[in-house]
C-alpha cells in the first residue's frame, strides 16, 4: 500500500466535494453549510496532503501496520465525521440522530492522529 498516494488521492476527493459546495454556497447565497464545507476541506482535504507529503518526506514512517492503521482510521473516520456534520447542517438528522455515530467516527480520528503522531516519535529522522 502507497500510504503517500492514498492520503492524497483521499485528499483530492475531498477537495472536490469541498469545492462543489463551495460553488453550490456561492452560486445560491445558502451558506447554511459552511461548517461542513471548512471541515470537509481541513479535515478532509489538508489533514490528508500534510500527511501525505509527511510521509513522502519520512519513507520510514509509511513502512508498517502503523502506517496501514493510521490510513484507515483517518479514512473511516474523516468521512463519517464529514457525513455527519453535513447532514446535521442540511437538517437531515438531528444533533440526537448523530448518535452513536459521530461520537465514534471522533474517536477513529483521533486515533489516527494519535498512530500518526506515534509514528513521527518513532520513525522521523
Amino acid at each position: 500500500m502507497n500510504i503517500s498516494r492514498n492520503f492524497m488521492l483521499l485528499g483530492s476527493a475531498f477537495l472536490i466535494v469541498g469545492i462543489v459546495i463551495g460553488m453550490y454556497m456561492g452560486g445560491s447565497g445558502d451558506h447554511s453549510l459552511a461548517l461542513s464545507h471548512a471541515h470537509i476541506n481541513l479535515l478532509g482535504f489538508v489533514l490528508s496532503a500534510v500527511f501525505a507529503l509527511t510521509y513522502k518526506a519520512y519513507p520510514a514512517m509509511a513502512e508498517g501496520r502503523l502506517a496501514s492503521a493510521h490510513f484507515w482510521l483517518h479514512f473511516v473516520g474523516a468521512i463519517m465525521v464529514n457525513l455527519m456534520v453535513f447532514l446535521l447542517l442540511a437538517e437531515i438528522i438531528t444533533e440526537a440522530g448523530m448518535v452513536p455515530l459521530a461520537p465514534i467516527s471522533e474517536f477513529l480520528v483521533l486515533l489516527g492522529v494519535l498512530a500518526f503522531g506515534w509514528n513521527v516519535l518513532q520513525n522521523a529522522k
